[in-house]
């Protein structure tokens, strides 16, 4: 069976080291630690997961297995416009620590991705008549 080619140039290693770098601002952002703070007791084996995440998503790897559009949904302290927050932070850290193209091919596909993560939480706030809450 051919293996599917990555969806840009990158390594397991870079990866791993964005995630770290990103978790890392997470954990000291005012908005956001918090947020992850209530769900997050082991943050290596939290890293990993996500790694293996980004792993499936770019390099087609098969190493992840969960569903993060139920796991953003079910949180219940995550909130719409905090994907705007999350993903300015994301940028800033794929630019400090990728070649311009890296960061910018893995830019657009978490932007990607977080409109789906987006649009789950959205489904399930709803405010009187069933108005979405979007922020």
């Amino acid at each position: 069976m051919a293996q599917i080619p990555p969806r840009f140039d990158i390594t397991r290693d870079e990866i791993e080291r964005v995630v770290a770098a990103f978790y890392a601002r997470v954990r000291t952002h005012p908005g956001l630690g918090p947020v992850f703070a209530v769900h997050v007791d082991d943050w290596p084996a939290h890293e990993a997961r996500v790694a293996d995440f980004w792993a499936n998503s770019i390099l087609h790897e098969r190493v992840y297995d969960g569903n993060p559009v139920a796991v953003h949904r079910d949180a219940g302290n995550v909130r719409p416009g905090m994907f705007d927050t999350w993903l300015a932070l994301f940028d800033h850290v794929l630019a400090q620590e990728l070649r311009p193209e890296q960061a910018q091919a893995w830019s657009a596909l978490a932007h990607k991705i977080g409109r789906s993560l987006r649009a789950g939480v959205v489904e399930k706030m709803q405010g009187p008549g069933g108005v979405p809450i979007l922020r």
